[in-house]
């Protein structure tokens, strides 16, 4: 296996290509942080649901995908819920 790694790193280098990153899913808590950023503000429950099951497989995309949502609703009205 080590040398197959050898070559892809030589042949990346070559065509000059960065390594891929390989994706980890977010532990239990990292989703609760996830789900706790989103509902912050009043989002739909399938944006909602599309982060979490993002997070099974990729806790990096997860947040991307939950910071661009964010990022793209800020223009408009948000409804923020304060608990007491």
């Amino acid at each position: 296996m080590a040398d197959t790694t050898m070559l892809d790193n030589r042949i990346n280098k070559q065509i000059n290509f960065e390594p891929l990153e390989a994706t980890v899913a977010a532990t239990e808590e990292e989703s609760v942080i996830l789900a706790e950023k989103l509902t912050q503000v009043a989002i739909p429950l399938q944006v909602l649901l599309q982060a979490l099951n993002i997070a099974k497989y990729d806790k990096a995309a997860a947040f991307r995908y939950a910071d661009k949502y964010l990022t793209n609703t800020r223009k408009s009205k948000w409804v923020i819920i304060k608990t007491a």
